[in-house]
């Protein structure tokens, strides 16, 4: 049974999600992931125009007039939920932590999903897999989803994106749009992101605090990594250390965005306290307008 106030997170979750679905995301979202390809619907007399190739020759040899195929496109999608539940996802300078910001996107992502009759699935992972569903349709399924990131507490603390990649690699037979949630704070992911990037539709998204992007003037801060629990102590005044954070930050951005350009992955960066609904419908615009090219 779950809790009261999660119940009422989730209802309220629902409402706001559905909403810009609806309003916003949802012919977005159909515009710009496709189907697994074509599928034969039925045959229809050739008109002028028409492609030899696509002639149905034993049709038309037994009607004594000539036939062709008709396609249509499989629309049905599975969508793969890939959200990071470590340590420093609790992280939150503004009103919502990264891990709530996650489970907001997740649901946006998910609804957008079911609308256009996709599957939904999800792995939760820290620095290993922690919790897996399998995709299913429906709002009944993407509700376990959302209750599950929400109420989720992880066991490990760590980051491991290749882990969670790895294992997506291992169950998925068939190619789906995977969306990757996390902010990013790990290492050594480039060969799993580029394995899941060449058999997979995979959408990095990059999930950010204002704090964790520009050292505020505190004075002397005692810094703690939540993954790791070292502890150092800074003097948050001194320029000189506030210039070396901004340089660190902003090269490490700078790195993610290359490699993602590198691998020819479209993503998605989100900062706390802005409009993800926003967000996300420029990523959908931006991407329509690149496969339109």
């Amino acid at each position: 049974m779950l809790p009261k106030e999660l119940i009422k997170r989730i209802r309220k979750l629902e409402i706001a999600t559905r909403k810009a679905v609806s309003d916003v995301l949802a012919g977005q979202y159909h515009s710009v992931f496709k189907g697994r390809g074509m599928a034969f619907s039925e045959v229809r007399q050739y008109q002028p125009g028409d492609e030899i190739r696509i002639i149905d020759w034993n049709v038309t040899a037994r009607m004594n007039d000539t036939y062709v195929k008709v396609f249509t496109e499989e629309r049905e999608l599975t969508v793969m939920l890939l959200v990071d539940a470590s340590a420093s996802e609790d992280f939150g300078s503004t009103e919502r932590a990264k891990s709530e910001i996650a489970g907001e996107i997740a649901a946006q992502i998910a609804f957008s999903a079911i609308a256009n009759n996709d599957r939904v699935g999800l792995i939760l992972f820290t620095d290993r897999v922690e919790k897996v569903i399998p995709p299913k349709k429906g709002r009944k399924h993407v509700l376990r989803v959302i209750s599950d990131i929400l109420a989720f507490r992880p066991e490990h603390r760590g980051t491991d994106l290749s882990s969670a990649l790895d294992y997506l690699s291992q169950i998925a037979k068939r190619r789906s749009v995977t969306f990757l949630i996390s902010d990013f704070l790990a290492r050594d992911y480039e060969k799993a992101l580029r394995i899941v990037g060449q058999r997979h539709d995979l959408v990095p998204v990059v999930i950010a605090d204002p704090l964790e992007e520009k050292f505020a003037k505190l004075g002397l801060v005692l810094l703690e990594d939540p993954e790791t629990g070292q502890q150092l102590l800074v003097d948050s005044s001194d320029s000189l250390v506030r210039g070396r954070f901004a340089e660190a930050v902003k090269k490490a951005r700078e790195g993610r965005q290359r490699l993602f350009k590198k691998l020819e992955l479209d993503h998605v960066e989100l900062r706390a306290g802005e409009d993800h609904v926003k967000a996300l419908a420029r990523f959908f615009r931006a991407r329509a307008r690149r496969m339109a090219a």
